[in-house]
Formats: C-alpha cells, sequence, structure tokens
C-alpha cells in the first residue's frame, strides 16, 4: 500500500500581521513534519506583497522543503517580471505558479497578458542563468498553472478554461494545480475533458477545510462556485466553533477521499496560514493514503 500513497503539499501567504508573523514558524514546523512534496507563497497582486513573498520563501527553503512562488504577470514588462523570478531563485524558489492576476486596465506596450507568456518567460530566464552561471546550482525549476475545474469566471466560451490550459502546456508548464471546487464528482469530469482536450500534465486538486459559515461564503465569492449545500447548512446550524470545525475538517477529509479515489495524483492543502486543520485532515485520511515524500524531489535536468 506504501507505494500508492499520494503526494500533498501546502499553500502559506506572507504573514499581514505582527501577531500572525510570530505564529507562522510553528506552524511551518508542524506542516514539515507531514512530509510534504513543497509549499507554495502566494504573490500579491502586481507585486504587492513582493518583499514578504521573498523573505518567507527563503524560510521555508531554510526548513529544507522545496518552494514554489506564486508569480502574476498582467500587464507587467517582461524585465520586471524577468527580475523578480530570478529573485526569488536566489532566495530558494525550486518551483513556480505562473497565474496571470487580474487583468489589467491597461498596460505598457508588449506587457505579458497571459499566464502562457509567463510560463514561456520563466523557461527564458532559467535558460539564460544556466547559460552564464559555472558551478551553480543550475537545476530546472518546475512550472505550474492554475486549473479551473468547472471554468474560469471570465470565460466567454465553455471551453475557454480548455484551450487556456493547453496552451499553458504547449508553453512548457509541468503540473496543475486547481482553484477552489466543492463538489469531487466535478473533478473527474475535468479531468476527462482535459485529457480529452489534449492536455497531459497531472492536474492536483486544491482542498480547503472550511470552519466557519463567513469563510465559506468569501469562497464562494471569490470562486464562482456552487453551494456546498450539506457542508454550508451544517456549519450555519452548528453552535460552537469547536463544532463547526470538526465539520469543516470532515468534510474536507471526505471530499479529499473521493478526490484520491477519482483518480487525483496528489493534494494541495490551503492553509491560512495554520496547521491544525491541514493536518487534521492528512491523519484522517490515513497513511495507507496519502504520506510523507520518499524521497528528494529536486529537479535535476
Amino acid at each position: 500500500m506504501q507505494g500508492t500513497r499520494a503526494a500533498h503539499s501546502f499553500e502559506l501567504y506572507p504573514p499581514r500581521t505582527p501577531a500572525s508573523a510570530a505564529a507562522l514558524p510553528d506552524a511551518i514546523t508542524a506542516l514539515v513534519a507531514t512530509g510534504p512534496e513543497f509549499f507554495s507563497v502566494t504573490y500579491g497582486a502586481s507585486g504587492s506583497s513582493t518583499d514578504a513573498s521573498f523573505a518567507l520563501v527563503r524560510q521555508v527553503a531554510e526548513a529544507g522543503v522545496e518552494v514554489m512562488a506564486h508569480l502574476t504577470c498582467a500587464g507587467t514588462s517582461p524585465a520586471e517580471v524577468a527580475g523578480v523570478v530570478r529573485r526569488f531563485l536566489d532566495v530558494g524558489a525550486t518551483r513556480f505558479l505562473a497565474v496571470r492576476g487580474d487583468a489589467a486596465a491597461s498596460g505598457e506596450p508588449g506587457a505579458l497578458r497571459s499566464a502562457a507568456e509567463l510560463v514561456q518567460l520563466i523557461h527564458l530566464v532559467q535558460a539564460e542563468r544556466r547559460g552564464w552561471t559555472l558551478g551553480a546550482d543550475t537545476r530546472r525549476a518546475r512550472v505550474a498553472v492554475a486549473a479551473f475545474v468547472n471554468g474560469h469566471p471570465d470565460s466567454r466560451a465553455r471551453t475557454n478554461h480548455l484551450d487556456a490550459l493547453l496552451a499553458k502546456q504547449v508553453a512548457g508548464a509541468d503540473l496543475a494545480i486547481t482553484q477552489l471546487f466543492f463538489h469531487p464528482e466535478d473533478y473527474a469530469a475535468f479531468v476527462d475533458r482535459a485529457r480529452a482536450w489534449g492536455i497531459t500534465i497531472p492536474i492536483v486538486p486544491g482542498v480547503l477545510p472550511v470552519t466557519s459559515p463567513a469563510r465559506l461564503r468569501r469562497m464562494l465569492e471569490l470562486s464562482g462556485e456552487d453551494e456546498p449545500f450539506d457542508l454550508a447548512l451544517a456549519l450555519e446550524v452548528e453552535p460552537t466553533e469547536e463544532g463547526r470545525y470538526e465539520i469543516g475538517v470532515d468534510h474536507a477529509a471526505r471530499f479529499a477521499a473521493a478526490l484520491l479515489d477519482a483518480g487525483a495524483p496528489a493534494l494541495h492543502l490551503y492553509t491560512f496560514n495554520r496547521a491544525d486543520a491541514v493536518v487534521d485532515v492528512l491523519d484522517r485520511l490515513g497513511a495507507d493514503r496519502i504520506g510523507p515524500a520518499s524521497t528528494p524531489t529536486k529537479e535535476t535536468t
């Protein structure tokens, strides 16, 4: 059974208050103990959290775990983005998540317009780096992209999100990570459609333990996804914080198990910079379903 266990990874974001910054090292320690394949670190729109993202990438890299740095590009010049890529590589990023970000109302001539263009630019920067760096670590950082199980909110046609994902694969993406969704059957249907569309890269579902009605409402607002009525009702009628926590963790564990049953190659867990809920989800899945990365995942090509 051990050989069939799925990998897992976590998302973190730069802390926004002194209190959250003080609590983050303990959360990282608890998350590292589960043996994740990597941590992803978010990056604010138009670089609004740039310095904090660099600091968190370095912090996680120093903890001995591979780091996937988020990058956005809408309306930004290639030169500016290339500089950010180089800096992330310098502080220890070994992977990137390339996303367009919020579309800019205007941008300078030649500005990047799509995640596919960003994927290409990341690979170009790395090729340049290998060309002039002698005796240094020149591993190829893997590049992930976002996938939208039920379509991008801005899509004008039902297949726009599949066309976009295929373009990102052609540009050199190695992996897709889904944005939030709440019905496990949607994942299997999306993967089937993607494979029929010629998309062959692994598609990893994102999982968020939702432990409050307010957070669920916010996630639905941001994602545009259909409400999971059973979870929404259970959270609304439960009077205690402890009870809502139990409901959210149990729902997320059952959701994750269904995704693994549907063939998900790994799970990407959104933490909100807390370890308790996602670690409890992993515990409920059990070591026969998901477990620590068995070998280092350093890229050598």
